[in-house]
């Protein structure tokens, strides 16, 4: 990433330009993906670009992008207050059996148990 390329995505506004950054170089900003998603952090009050960005690198490579996924997930559940993401993000992340497998979930994953008492606030699982 260039220096002019970095000050272009400092300014990003909402998230959208470091997003369509990440989706456009994800062949080679591996190295980079730290910055991008403390940089998206700050500017994506919402979790909205948040969210697409966990949601195409782990459609992408669940495996590699694993830690950068967790990180982009809990970042969404920190700013989707009106819960407008969190929906999608579940079944992208835990796949559509999700309920199915939510007690083993719960137990294993952080995320998923934030977003899962966020979504069913009244469940007991």
């Amino acid at each position: 990433m260039t220096d002019e390329q970095k000050r272009v995505l400092e300014d990003d506004p909402d998230g959208l330009v470091t997003y369509e950054y990440i989706a456009n170089n994800i062949e080679n900003c591996f190295d980079e993906l730290e910055w991008l998603i403390e940089n998206m952090t700050r500017v994506d009050l919402v979790g909205q670009f948040l969210a697409s960005a966990a949601r195409y690198l782990n459609a992408i490579d669940p495996v590699k992008f694993a830690e950068p996924v967790r990180k982009l997930v809990a970042a969404t559940i920190d700013r989707d207050r009106e819960h407008r993401y969190l929906p999608d993000l579940i079944l992208s992340i835990y796949g559509e059996d999700y309920e199915e497998k939510a007690p083993r979930l719960m137990a294993e994953d952080n995320n998923f148990r934030r977003i899962y008492k966020r979504l069913f606030p009244t469940a007991v699982i």
